[in-house]
């Protein structure tokens, strides 16, 4: 899966002859996955057509702030376009436009998208040999990536005037391959391997029958995806569940049972960074499981039951180096409850729901949780969908590898 897999995408345009290679960039683009807007200078217009790139990119095309033919047509709002990038990209990247980015010429609307994109922003120069090497080219470059800009570097080869040297825009595959292998090495928690569980455990009372519980390991997965998206290499060990994922960086153990999954924990803990344990581990199973299925005779049946072993308190105890995170389900006196078991459990964070809460708890899309951390600090957060909750966890390990603490 690509890096840019779901990520929005705006692509500017600028008046340059490679601007026919634009087609080839925007299908890749989406081929990776990303969700692409098109702005166009006028300009560029005379070399690829705004229908064969909305067509490419499922999306209209921008070119001016409104239609001139038609004055109830809605303004193309810059600012708004700026905001919902993930990342812009401007390509070809013409000598006028670079001297415009440089100096805030602000007299079309992908400048003006530009000047408000609190995104990362790639340019892929385009121009005529001694146009990119000109001292005022170069020296735009330089301010450019003073200001936080990457830039793609320009490819040798024949040019439009004739000539055959450095200033040929990126190729698209090379542009793409660019900005994903500069996305990878920044992602926050690359290098970094993480343990996740997820699901319920079921703990066979016969052949057919078993205790389990309601949980759908969405929390898990989803936390998982998150750690993955992130650059962290991700060991999920699920017990059974509908979820799904197909993120590269994942690997899931598929286990049935608490033992199985205490096992399969201990086979992976040493060498991990961070263990989240979001399953619903059985807290007890029967003692004795009946080997053929029992018959429905007396009125009353009882199992006898024992403690599953304690899969959060062992890594608990193993911990060396890394960051330890369990939830707590709690129904009463919630909060000194998670306490006691950041204790119990020698945690560095506990995340915290309620069954109290609408709109948590299992088999539910969304989740409202608190952390509380190792000090006994409490953060209490809004309701949100299981995916931004697990974003918010990702976000907490980050911060732990960036304070070193």
């Amino acid at each position: 899966m690509s890096v840019l897999s779901g990520k929005k995408i705006l692509l500017g345009i600028s008046g340059g002859i490679a601007a026919y290679k634009t087609a080839s960039l925007v299908r890749l683009f989406i081929k990776a996955g990303a969700h692409v807007q098109v702005i166009m200078t006028p300009a560029s217009k005379d070399f690829v057509t705004p229908l064969t790139l909305s067509t490419l990119s499922k999306n209209p095309v921008h070119s001016s702030f409104y239609n001139q033919d038609d004055e109830n047509e809605k303004w193309n709002n810059h600012v708004e376009l700026a905001l919902w990038a993930d990342l812009m990209v401007i390509a070809p990247a013409t000598a006028n436009t670079l001297s415009k980015m440089t100096n805030g010429t602000c007299d079309n609307l992908l400048i003006a998208a530009y000047l408000s994109a609190k995104c990362p922003v790639y340019f892929a120069p385009a121009m005529d040999l001694d146009m990119y090497k000109h001292p005022s080219t170069i020296a735009n470059f330089s301010s450019l990536t003073q200001f936080g800009n990457v830039i793609i570097p320009a490819e040798s080869g024949e040019l439009a005037s004739g000539l055959s040297g450095e200033g040929r825009m990126a190729e698209p595959e090379n542009i793409v391959a660019f900005i994903e292998a500069d996305l990878n090495s920044k992602l926050p928690l690359k290098g970094k391997k993480l343990l996740i569980t997820a699901g319920p455990t079921y703990e066979a009372i016969d052949p057919v029958r078993f205790i389990g519980n309601h949980s759908s390991g969405k929390m898990g997965f989803d936390i998982a995806l998150s750690a993955a998206n992130l650059g962290a290499s991700v060991i999920l060990v699920s017990g059974p569940t509908n979820c799904k994922v197909s993120n590269p960086l994942i690997k899931v153990i598929s286990v049935v049972s608490a033992e199985q999954m205490y096992v399969a924990c201990h086979q992976f803990y040493a060498d991990v960074d961070v263990a989240i344990a979001a399953a619903a581990v059985a807290d007890y199973k029967p003692k004795n499981v009946a080997q053929q299925k029992i018959k429905k005779a007396a009125d009353n049946f009882t199992i006898e039951l024992e403690k599953t072993k304690d899969i959060l308190a062992s890594l608990g105890e193993q911990k060396k180096n890394q960051f330890l995170i369990g939830f707590a389900l709690e129904t009463e006196n919630e909060i000194e409850n998670a306490k006691l078991k950041i204790q119990k459990k020698n945690l560095d964070l506990i995340v915290l729901n309620s069954l109290q809460d609408q709109g948590a708890g299992f088999g539910k899309p969304t989740n409202k949780v608190t952390f509380i951390d190792k000090f006994f600090n409490i953060e209490p957060m809004e309701l949100k969908s299981k995916e931004a909750v697990a974003d918010d966890i990702l976000n907490k390990v980050v911060v732990h590898f960036d304070k070193g603490i």
